[in-house]
């Protein structure tokens, strides 16, 4: 079996829907951007000095205590296809998934953990939780972080800190960041709000894909801009505080529309449902929109017969790469939009409402 039928077969720990404010806050992601002394940043390394970084960074996986039985995959092994199925399952950016020379990344095989080789950086590490976990992701993510380091010697500056290719990273080059579903703030129309002030507290916010992304489906993902001048603890500590604040607006705006807008959210609820489980064809971005209203009847107890879990697969499992590699073999994109209402009515065909 193949990396990526093992990927594909396989339950991302970050898909799991537990951990605190689940039915919100769908995962907690850690980021560290590093890059290896004694070796130009990535855009100006040569041939030769990527391969050393490569075969360097595979050489300090396997003597990690924490990544060791995971897959090194590199670029020459990789389709494009391969690529696109591992940006899907959020495994590697989007620069990396159009990337036509040298790179590679580390996957652990529960994939909560991974290293992207020669994106922007030549290290970029990160893991990922279910749920509202970020002293979890952070816990992880130090221990993999001061293993890679004790093999490969990192660019540090005693003033400055670790330095990146970009200077918004230099520093800690920590970027702490959750993925939320925030229906309900969309429908009462005070999202925006929320994005202006957090503009303001220097947060960053991005599409379910990150950078590069606009939010789709209601999913927003929060993280930091600046990590030069601040501690990791700073970081983390500041954006809990406020992710904690976007929770309660989010289950306020909930009950708000179940006491006041009871009909009109049950019919986006059943409409989002009925949609899925009757289309024969169906792109990726209304699916996306129609399930994270389903979602959202799931997290109120509308629907029965689904469970977080699930419910957050299907959101990966509709995606273009995935329903290829589910039948074997290259689709167009019309075959893609009826693959996937194929899909879709077989895996909501018991699903309920309440």
């Amino acid at each position: 079996m193949s990396e990526m039928d093992a990927l594909m077969k396989s339950t991302c720990e970050w898909l799991r829907g537990k951990g605190d404010s689940s039915d919100i806050v769908m995962s907690s992601r850690m980021r560290l951007a590093r890059n290896i002394q004694g070796y130009p940043f990535t855009h100006r390394l040569a041939k030769d000095e990527a391969e050393d970084l490569i075969e360097m960074t595979e050489s300090a996986v396997k003597h990690s205590s924490h990544l060791k039985d995971s897959w090194f995959l590199r670029h020459k092994n990789l389709s494009s296809l391969d690529k696109q199925f591992l940006l899907e399952r959020h495994l590697i950016s989007y620069d990396l998934a159009s990337c036509k020379t040298d790179m590679a990344v580390c996957v652990s095989k529960n994939e909560a953990a991974a290293i992207m080789v020669l994106e922007e950086d030549h290290l970029r590490i990160q893991v990922l939780q279910s749920g509202f976990s970020l002293r979890e992701a952070w816990e992880i993510i130090n221990r993999i972080d001061s293993d890679m380091e004790q093999e490969v010697p990192y660019s540090f500056h005693q003033v400055l800190g670790y330095l990146t290719a970009c200077p918004t990273n230099v520093g800690t080059g920590l970027r702490a960041s959750c993925m939320m579903h925030l229906p309900a703030l969309v429908m009462t129309k005070q999202v925006n709000k929320i994005l202006q002030a957090l503009a303001k507290l220097n947060l960053a916010s991005r599409g379910m894909y990150g950078e590069g992304t606009q939010p789709s489906g209601n999913f927003f993902q929060f993280s930091n801009q600046i990590t030069l001048g601040q501690k990791e603890e700073e970081i983390i500590d500041s954006l809990e505080k406020v992710i904690k604040q976007i929770v309660d607006h989010e289950r306020e705006a909930r009950q708000a529309l179940i006491s006041k807008k009871r009909e009109k959210l049950e019919d986006h609820v059943w409409r989002g449902l009925g949609v899925l489980k009757s289309a024969r064809y169906i792109s990726s971005k209304e699916t996306t929109a129609h399930l994270s209203m389903v979602r959202l009847g799931v997290d109120l107890g509308i629907i029965k017969g689904l469970d977080f879990q699930k419910m957050n697969e299907l959101f990966i499992f509709i995606q273009p790469s995935h329903l290829q590699r589910k039948c074997n073999r290259i689709l167009s994109s019309a075959e893609r939009d009826s693959e996937r209402a194929s899909l879709l009515r077989r895996e909501l065909k018991s699903v309920e409402l309440i």
